[in-house]
């Protein structure tokens, strides 16, 4: 065991027949994360504040119990194809696909095939978790077999560092994420008050039930440049793709705590998800039961719906293609201006 950086793992239930884990990941400072393979979930991210009290900064579960009960994906991982894909179908070449309707009529976060609620295996390496899958092929109307890497690295600069690698045996589309709710007042406050920047100033037009129009369009009144969420919200909540100018980073602060999170990725954008729905029916990790608006997510992913668009980045992978992308969360206090890079 590496006496600087730390990975500790031990029980948290059953699933199935399958032991569920739960993973320390310990770094100099004596903060961590908390790892599950159940679902590849991040369960802990504990940093400190201003005033060096350590908290969790995302919403998660002290039991399996919450997890299995859970329908808001909080903390999964999500695939084989994050966010929606209109009428749960898509077509390659000749061939159509259809999904299931877990959306109204449309897939959402890939319905019965989503890795949310999938046992993984795992591997210990080095300072690195490594979580693993096999989807098989028609899982959820999905064409292919495919093997799945979800690789988790917590460093001493508290960046909490996710890759994704996956290939297949034939074509199939791909997108996976991070569905982690974060609210950095460690809930004591809703996220209204959070303030958020987001290097984009183009989105996906959306219809009303979130598929996108196939239409990039100007930002305008939903552009986020160290804007507080709860005056761009104006009492409803954001379910908005941002097009990612080239640096790719997006800030989210929290003056009382001090808090401040960047966010990196290989990813051409994000999905800002204020967790308009969110609800628990099992207490949190911050003794209540999570309501609306308790974290937001921000979800770096391909565009939404692509399969079903020529004009967005391709998301359908060739046989033997291998995806890899990558997603840092990087933390920080507002008087440390410290440059992370991937």
């Amino acid at each position: 065991m590496n006496p600087i950086n730390k990975i500790t793992y031990e029980p948290f239930g059953v699933c199935n027949g399958k032991e569920i884990f739960k993973f320390r990941l310990t770094n100099v400072h004596e903060n961590y994360v908390e790892l599950l393979n159940y679902g590849a979930v991040v369960k802990s991210i504990v940093v400190p504040d201003k005033n060096g009290i350590k908290e969790n900064v995302v919403l998660g579960f002290p039991t399996l119990e919450g997890y299995l009960e859970d329908s808001c994906y909080i903390g999964a991982t999500v695939g084989r194809f994050a966010n929606r894909i209109n009428n749960a179908e898509f077509s390659i070449e000749d061939k159509t696909f259809f999904l299931d309707k877990n959306d109204g009529k449309h897939n959402n976060h890939s319905g019965s095939a989503g890795f949310n609620n999938k046992v993984f295996d795992f591997i210990i390496k080095e300072n690195t978790v490594i979580f693993s899958l096999e989807s098989k092929n028609g899982s959820g109307g999905f064409p292919g077999n495919l093997d799945i890497k979800v690789i988790y690295k917590w460093t001493d600069k508290n960046e909490l560092k996710i890759e994704f690698l996956a290939v297949a045996d034939e074509p199939t589309p791909l997108n996976f994420t991070n569905h982690s709710y974060f609210n950095l007042s460690a809930c004591a406050e809703k996220i209204q008050q959070h303030r958020l920047t987001i290097q984009a100033d183009k989105i996906l037009e959306n219809t009303p039930d979130y598929i996108p129009t196939g239409k990039i369009i100007s930002a305008n009144n939903y552009i986020f440049q160290n804007d507080l969420l709860g005056d761009v919200m104006k009492s409803k909540g954001l379910n908005t793709y941002y097009i990612l100018d080239k640096d790719k980073v997006c800030e989210l602060t929290e003056e009382k705590s001090g808090r401040i999170m960047r966010v990196f990725t290989s990813y051409p954008g994000i999905q800002l998800y204020t967790g308009d729905y969110l609800k628990s029916e099992v207490i949190g990790e911050h003794s209540k039961l999570y309501e609306p608006f308790d974290g937001l997510c921000l979800e770096c992913q391909y565009y939404p719906d692509s399969p079903n668009h020529l004009h967005f980045p391709n998301t359908i992978f060739k046989t033997g293609q291998v995806y890899n992308e990558t997603i840092t969360y990087a933390f920080d206090l507002a008087d440390n201006k410290i440059d992370y890079h991937l």
